[in-house]
């Protein structure tokens, strides 16, 4: 002890240099896409991501391995799994009310054919690549036994919510590399904060408008006379093609045409690919009202350029964490339901918010390279922020 305090003022400084070292090697936060100017309508939450509104928690695993030559079973690995729980680790027992809708189904979002009849979601969101849909699923289903749910006492039944892009230009989609621990570490390390963006979980060998996409998350925060209500939405984007790019109503992709995704393959001028969108609320919105929520998704994807074509999974599902006790199996339900007539606000918010999340995805993402040498590049920002001033959109 002695010799401790005799040495002090040399130990503290042995302390202050390692966590000067630290802050040194700690990455700084990436920018997002209102940092770099771009203007957006509306008022975000404090985080302005799906986890503004309460109670909602979100995970990644993130797989990335290997490079070159395409070796099927052995990588490139570009892929992963992202869990969004409406209510935290409460979600499994306590189900929301959802609904959902289909803008093009050329892709897969399992479950929701229950969602659609009973109104509920009655667990996590999960979002992989298209092919680890059914490992997912499976997951999903053995962690709730494992954990004792969804009823403890034996009512042994479950359908759960997964959705899929597909990552098969930079990763080894057939090589299956998503495991069920994978699916178990994403609902695990799910929490509440900031949201990671870009080339993580289930985004993460995404490709966006042909620059890399990838998972992107917004939210609106409703002006007081409108009930004050949050809308967070999370998207995982990996449509659309170079030349319909719009931010902020500019026509970047027509200004950044250099290095498209897909130039070398036989599908370069096709619209194709996928985005799936999750819309969270708190407003007290019954399952009709949310699939209302659900359709408006498409008009903050159109804001950006997309035409939804005929290769694109269009997928959305909105939910509420309002009306915790409507799931009881026991009594009467009280509910409380926003009016129709004060739905507007709440439209208006999703639309927003659909349309800065993808923005803010595609900002998030860093340039990948994956399989055979595919190489996606990641939106410039100096670029960007050049062709907004061009048009007088850069915002101060």
């Amino acid at each position: 002890m002695r010799n401790l305090r005799a040495n002090f003022p040399l130990v503290a400084l042995i302390f202050l240099l390692a966590a000067v070292s630290a802050l040194a090697q700690t990455p700084a936060p990436k920018p997002r896409a209102r940092d770099l100017g771009v203007p957006f309508d509306g008022a975000p939450g404090s985080l302005n991501a799906i986890t503004d509104v309460a109670g909602v928690t979100v995970g990644h695993t993130t797989l990335i391995s290997g490079e070159g030559k395409l070796h099927v079973g052995q990588g490139p690995i570009r892929t992963g799994v992202t869990a969004i729980l409406p209510r935290g680790k409460d979600t499994m027992m306590n189900p929301v009310f959802a609904g959902r809708f289909s803008q093009n189904g050329n892709g897969e979002m399992t479950g929701t054919t229950w969602v659609e009849e009973s109104g509920f979601l009655e667990g996590p969101v999960m979002i992989t690549n298209t092919h680890s849909v059914g490992v997912v699923r499976d997951a999903v289903i053995q962690w709730r036994v494992t954990h004792g749910q969804p009823d403890p006492t034996g009512y042994w039944w479950s359908l759960p919510v997964v959705a899929e892009t597909w990552d098969g230009w930079l990763n080894d989609i057939n090589g299956f590399h998503v495991k069920p621990e994978h699916a178990f570490h994403a609902i695990d390390s799910a929490s509440s904060g900031p949201v990671a963006e870009g080339n993580v979980g289930g985004g993460t060998g995404m490709v966006c408008n042909e620059f890399k996409g990838g998972i992107g998350t917004s939210s609106r925060k409703l002006a007081a006379k409108d009930g004050g209500y949050t809308v967070g939405v999370l998207v995982q984007c990996n449509y659309g093609v170079r030349p319909n790019l719009r931010i902020a109503g500019v026509p970047v992709g027509k200004e950044i045409p250099e290095d498209p995704a897909y130039a070398s393959a036989h599908f370069d001028e096709l619209d194709r690919g996928s985005i799936i969108v999750v819309v969270a609320t708190d407003a007290p919105l019954l399952p009709h009202q949310l699939k209302r929520l659900a359709r408006r998704v498409s008009l903050g994807l159109g804001r950006n350029g997309s035409i939804s074509g005929n290769g694109s999974g269009d997928i959305f599902i909105a939910f509420s964490t309002a009306n915790p006790a409507a799931a009881k199996s026991e009594g009467l339900a009280n509910l409380t339901m926003l009016p129709n007539d004060r739905l507007d606000p709440v439209f208006q918010a999703t639309v927003e918010a659909v349309e800065e999340s993808v923005v803010n995805a595609m900002v998030a993402a860093d340039t990948m390279t994956g399989i055979e040498n595919h190489r996606v590049i990641a939106l410039p920002h100096d670029k960007l922020r050049a062709v907004l001033k061009k048009y007088n959109r850069l915002a101060p």
